[in-house]
């Protein structure tokens, strides 16, 4: 299994500078596609699962990583790309109907894919309801779920802070869920039930008080 040189140096600085506990990284199937279905408390979120994840785990980023002028756009969009990220326009909806194929797409060529079943971060540290994305991913592939809390990133990137703080965080992987095959057209309330089923084993991981709605994005980032 081949890791890029980029990933295996930012999981070795992740691991001096942030000293993070990370446990169960066992449970990350050996081969096969599979879906790390993650909380999500800051921007490092993504960046931290790609480089500790021992195999790749394709997130959505920001367009603007890949296509950044000079010497520091030619580093991000090296470090993206290597990580597996895939680029999405700002204002597009990741878990909309092409981008969730987009993620298929990569499950079924044996890859491992990221997101957030909340949607976006959290900003006051509750883990909100999921979105059905994740349910469909599982149901329409039939590949294994892989729940992850993540505790204290909020402290390395507080929410409207550009800044990352020297914080140790812990990243807790849960054994993969498998769900039902039934492929895309399964009812929705399959879909809303296995969506619950993955949001409750992250809240398990993760330690969070639980809210009632789905949160929403701020008007400005």
């Amino acid at each position: 299994m081949r890791i890029d040189p980029l990933k295996a140096v930012a999981a070795i600085l992740i691991k001096t500078v942030f000293r993070p506990t990370v446990t169960g990284l066992e449970n990350v199937p050996k081969e096969g596609g599979f879906v790390v279905a993650s909380n999500h408390l800051s921007f490092f979120d993504s960046v931290i699962i790609q480089a500790l994840m021992p195999r790749k785990v394709s997130f959505f980023a920001k367009a603007e990583y890949f296509t950044t002028p000079g010497v520091k756009g030619r580093l991000m969009k090296a470090f993206f790309t290597g990580v597996g990220s895939i680029p999405v326009q700002r204002g597009e909806q990741a878990a909309s109907v092409a981008a969730l194929d987009q993620l298929v797409e990569i499950l079924d060529k044996g890859d491992g894919v990221g997101i957030y079943p909340e949607g976006t971060r959290s900003r006051d540290g509750l883990l909100y309801r999921g979105r059905t994305g994740v349910g469909w991913l599982a149901l329409t592939t039939g590949v294994p779920v892989v729940p992850v809390g993540l505790i204290g990133t909020d402290k390395l990137q507080p929410a409207g802070s550009n800044r990352i703080r020297l914080h140790r965080f812990t990243m807790h992987i849960g054994a993969p869920l498998q769900f039902e095959h039934p492929g895309a057209k399964h009812p929705l309330p399959m879909r809303r039930k296995v969506t619950d089923e993955i949001v409750d084993a992250i809240a398990e991981l993760s330690g969070q008080e639980r809210a009632a709605g789905y949160n929403q994005s701020p008007s400005v980032e």
